[in-house]
């Protein structure tokens, strides 16, 4: 796992939720929204 700010590895998970990166000082969170529907495009491969 990498910070998507400054791609160090130093990452701690929260205690309010969310991770900490111990390199860049910032704090952040991801969200999964769900899945998509549909139909795969013509160039993927199935």
């Amino acid at each position: 796992m990498f910070c998507p700010y400054c791609a160090e590895e130093t990452l701690f998970p929260r205690e309010q939720g969310g991770w900490e990166c111990r390199s860049c000082l910032r704090a952040f969170s991801v969200t999964f929204h769900g899945l998509l529907s549909g139909r795969r495009g013509d160039s993927e491969a199935t």
